[in-house]
């Protein structure tokens, strides 16, 4: 295994690759998962070859240091340019796609300025839409488009000299409670996180990771491209829209590319166990899959238990589940639990709502699936109000300090120091996640997000746990997304409790008024609490992140604000032309 802890810099390491083991496979783009020789494919010298031709070209556009915004789907010329910018000594920042929806193209303008962007790269394919973009919103920037040609050479170009301090990446927040910030993440910070990962998830000769995971994403840019890369271990992709599309491509996908670690949110699992049904189980081989990672959202005991039942007969184990927790501001990876049956925790649901962990064991709990150990990182759990640490058992935010933990956020003062250098007693340089949890005999539970966690009548309630139980009762919620927020009161008292949910198809309007009742029933009889108003929205209805997190704080501004359009809005008055019109109406 190389020394990335040794190392000066990511580029450093590539070059060793280069040299060393030039003609292993680096990179392999599917387009069809189950066609093995589908793939393009790079070894670890085309790609150090192509990276070189791009950074002379980006040298002779952007000064050094310049951030050069990324606008590519999952391609070569990604990584390509990914690599391109830190041989040239410039600022990879990655992000989504325009699209063709206004609050899309906002956000990759907000992230344009912010970054102060000097070009902005894509694919030929994506030329003209990113070219209209930029016209639309008055950018000028300079669209490059470059192809991966490996008949071109720049063997006399010169490497920048970065070191570990030097600014490789701006990885954007997702914005899910937030406008999104831009995370500095340093050639040390990636060095770090990549030697954590490999050695938390360690392959055998050949073996390698993949994905469908989105490239700007921090678990697809860190998690499933830089850090097997930079290990040395080599990475398969596929796009997040074949997923989508047809979910069984994603096990295609780690059967025929011999992919032993692979990573997805909890939806993805979950979707996998509605989307694909028995009789497509048969022929498939996961015998070989080592590692499911799940993170970057709540990890839900019952999904990992129906995905590792349904797929037990193609050779899943459970102990194959790698339950983890990470984010962008350490880079990515935090902690997680390899190589085990995931360690599941049933605690007292009422004591949990006052912030401790009591576990019960008549199966009548709450669930807690524990992320693991952390890895290589010093961590505390605190009471978010007096800021104060926390005693084993109690529940609060979580607090973390490593090499992992990048140096802020870029050019964003005020909420580098909201978040960035705190102190707990005596000891400083920590970072405050936003996201509570506890440890309880070394192992890291994750319960929600500060920003998201609902007070109703006193209690504390996380919308996660009603929005997940919903669908797990009502087969017409199923693969879908749904927002219960809270929302203020006309005397200023504890928010009513608001259901926003998708549902799969449309209904007449009195079977949608009788699913509206029983989701009342649900919430009622699962958490004694009283639903002021459900509304049920048509797929793609609620908002969410490019990453898939659903944007709760959005989601609460539009019913507030009047502005939903649902098919059936149950205790709910949108604006006058909205498609249901009044109370209890639907379209």
């Amino acid at each position: 295994m190389v020394d990335l802890l040794g190392a000066r810099s990511v580029t450093e390491i590539f070059e060793r690759h280069a040299h060393d083991q030039g003609q292993r496979s680096a990179v392999a783009i599917v387009n069809d998962p189950s066609d093995p020789d589908s793939a393009q494919k790079l070894s670890y010298a085309q790609l150090d070859q192509a990276a070189r031709v791009f950074a002379q070209e980006l040298r002779q556009v952007c000064p050094v240091g310049s951030r050069v915004l990324l606008l590519q789907p999952t391609s070569a010329e990604f990584v390509v340019s990914v690599l391109g910018c830190l041989y040239a000594g410039l600022v990879a920042v990655p992000s989504s796609m325009p699209g063709r929806y206004r609050q899309d193209q906002r956000r990759v303008l907000g992230i344009a300025h912010d970054a102060e962007a000097a070009c902005v790269v894509t694919t030929p394919d994506e030329r003209d839409e990113v070219l209209a973009w930029a016209e639309q919103n008055g950018f000028t920037a300079p669209v490059l488009s470059p192809e991966v040609d490996l008949a071109r050479r720049a063997d006399d170009f010169e490497i920048y000299g970065a070191d570990r301090q030097t600014l490789a990446v701006l990885q954007y927040t997702s914005g899910s409670t937030s406008d999104p910030k831009g995370s500095i993440v340093s050639h040390g910070n990636l060095l770090a996180n990549a030697a954590t990962t490999a050695a938390t998830f360690p392959l055998q000769e050949g073996q390698r990771f993949g994905g469908w995971l989105p490239n700007y994403h921090d678990m697809g840019l860190m998690g499933l491209i830089l850090s097997p890369l930079l290990a040395g271990y080599g990475t398969v992709l596929m796009s997040p829209t074949a997923f989508l599309r047809r979910p069984r491509a994603w096990l295609e996908l780690i059967e025929n590319f011999d992919i032993a670690l692979s990573a997805a949110p909890n939806f993805a699992y979950e979707l996998c166990v509605t989307r694909v049904p028995e009789e497509k189980v048969q022929g498939l081989d996961l015998s070989r899959w080592k590692y499911a990672v799940s993170g970057s959202e709540p990890v839900k005991a019952s999904v990992l238990d129906d995905f590792t039942a349904r797929f037990a007969s193609a050779g899943f184990r459970p102990e194959t589940f790698a339950p983890c927790f990470g984010m962008a501001e350490a880079t990515l990876l935090v902690s997680s639990s390899p190589r085990r049956v995931p360690v599941v925790l049933s605690c007292d649901p009422d004591a949990l709502e006052q912030g401790r962990v009591e576990p019960v064991v008549d199966g009548t709990g709450r669930t807690l699936v524990s992320c693991g150990e952390l890895l290589d990182m010093d961590a505390r759990i605190v009471d978010p109000q007096t800021l104060q640490e926390l005693a084993p058992g109690r529940v609060g935010e979580l607090w973390l300090r490593g090499s992992s933990v990048v140096g802020g956020y870029w050019r964003n003062e005020e909420a580098t120091g909201a978040t960035f250098g705190q102190k707990v007693g005596a000891e400083s340089g920590f970072l405050r996640t936003g996201d509570l949890g506890v440890l309880v005999d070394g192992e890291l539970y994750v319960t929600g997000r500060i920003k998201e966690m609902m007070i109703i009548r006193g209690r504390n309630v996380y919308p996660h746990d009603i929005e997940h139980e919903l669908r797990q009762h009502h087969e017409p919620l199923r693969d879908t997304v749904g927002s219960v927020v809270s929302v203020p009161t006309a005397d200023g008292d504890d928010g009513h409790l608001v259901v926003i949910h998708e549902v799969r198809r449309r209904s007449p309007e009195e079977e949608l008024a009788a699913l509206a009742a029983q989701m009342r029933k649900t919430v009622s009889r699962e958490f004694g609490l009283r639903a002021h108003s459900v509304v049920l929205m048509r797929r793609g209805g609620v908002r969410r992140t490019t990453s898939g997190k659903v944007q709760r704080s959005s989601m609460r501004s539009l019913y507030v604000s009047g502005e939903l359009e649902p098919l059936w809005a149950d205790g709910y008055r949108p604006q006058a032309g909205s498609a249901a019109s009044g109370t209890g109406e639907a379209s």
